[in-house]
């Protein structure tokens, strides 16, 4: 089948496209809301069973919900998420809407129209389960991933390509990420009365407030590494000098020697100021995703984009953090980005472009169907 057939034919699947967008926005799906997760991924269940003559089917992972279809080891894995950072209620604030170019929706963007996409791509080259494509969508993504990750591990462990649902940058696939470390150090002082005797404490908010000054000299702006004091709680009353102190710090570095030079920073510091004991929670999170991981990959859909008339693909890397970090550290080839043509992720106005919908979805069935012919 020639490539632009393929696109012909995705764009007479957008009403149907569109329905099962609206169908998986309309269900809320907030990542700590576990219920709420399982309810859409049933929903993606059934949404699916008019697709494809093999059924998706709904696991449980670590106390999670996930959904699955296709072999669990296989050589491509599309990869995704149903969860949202939108809290239940939020679908009556913002619902669902088409104005016959946007999709507009709590989570539409980030990333329900991409998981549609993908089944698109999937019904386009009439895969089976023994193509050797697999989907996997996971329900704790926007939390970090913390029950999913083993999940993860095991379905890409064989793969010879992942490819990510994670909505494009202005339409440009995403071909590196940074990596993400998260942390909460917890200082422990000495209370006293702040009027009294102050001298006789050991002041955990000073401690922290020097914790916080000394991090911007382990920031390297020429690197692209940001090191960011996020959260800061002390103390207990007006009148005490704090005993305790808790302040958290987002890091983001584009490669992993940098997480890791930062990481031994933080671990070996201790106060100059205030005597005060150090705990640190916490270490790297999501690994970064170089570019390595996804050149090959874009090369290849930069080839299938042409062969369909699409526009030259850009790409582009970004701060933000996904699974396909968790995949490409691993060493599988992973390209993310290939999700929904529009704006606003984690944003009221996130939209969705309709027409991005048909020739994302004909561009990675023209990927799966090159990958897995060769």
């Amino acid at each position: 089948m020639p490539e632009t057939d393929l696109l012909d034919r995705a764009r007479a699947m957008l009403p149907a496209m569109v329905d099962a967008v609206e169908a998986l926005v309309s269900v809320e799906s907030p990542s700590d809301d576990v219920g709420a997760c399982l309810a859409v991924v049933q929903e993606a269940v059934g949404i699916l069973a008019g697709w494809l003559p093999e059924p998706a089917r709904v696991e449980e992972h670590n106390g999670r919900p996930a959904w699955r279809w296709g072999p669990k080891h296989p050589r491509i894995l599309l990869l995704g998420h149903l969860d949202t950072v939108w809290p239940m209620g939020t679908i009556d604030r913002i619902p669902f809407s088409n104005d016959g170019e946007r999709l507009r929706g709590p989570g539409v963007f980030d990333m329900k129209a991409g998981v549609v996409q993908g089944w698109a791509a999937l019904a386009l080259i009439e895969a089976t389960e023994q193509s050797g494509v697999g989907m996997l969508l996971t329900t704790d993504e926007e939390i970090g991933s913390p029950a999913s990750r083993a999940l993860i591990s095991s379905a890409s462990a064989r793969a010879e390509a992942v490819l990510v649902l994670e909505p494009s940058a202005d339409g440009a696939l995403k071909t590196a990420r940074k990596g993400t470390s998260w942390y909460e150090i917890v200082l422990s002082g000495r209370a006293a009365h702040a009027g009294l005797d102050p001298e006789r404490g050991v002041n955990a908010l000073l401690a922290a407030a020097e914790l916080a000054m000394t991090a911007h000299e382990w920031a390297d702006t020429r690197a692209g590494t940001t090191v960011t004091p996020t959260l800061l709680t002390a103390g207990t009353t007006a009148n005490t000098v704090p005993a305790q102190a808790r302040l958290s710090f987002d890091v983001r570095a584009w490669t992993e020697q940098e997480q890791v030079r930062v990481d031994r920073a933080i671990r070996h510091w201790t106060p100059e100021g205030q005597p005060a004991t150090v705990e640190v929670g916490g270490g790297i999170d999501r690994p970064a995703m170089e570019e390595s991981a996804a050149a090959d990959l874009f090369i290849l859909a930069q080839g299938q984009a042409s062969a369909m008339g699409l526009a030259p693909l850009e790409r582009r890397a970004v701060g933000g953090a996904s699974d396909g970090n968790l995949t490409a550290a691993a060493g599988v080839p992973t390209l993310d980005g290939l999700g929904a043509v529009g704006d606003g992720a984690h944003a009221e106005h996130e939209w969705v472009s309709i027409d991005g919908m048909a020739e994302r979805a004909a561009l990675l069935a023209s990927i799966l169907r090159a990958a897995l012919s060769s």
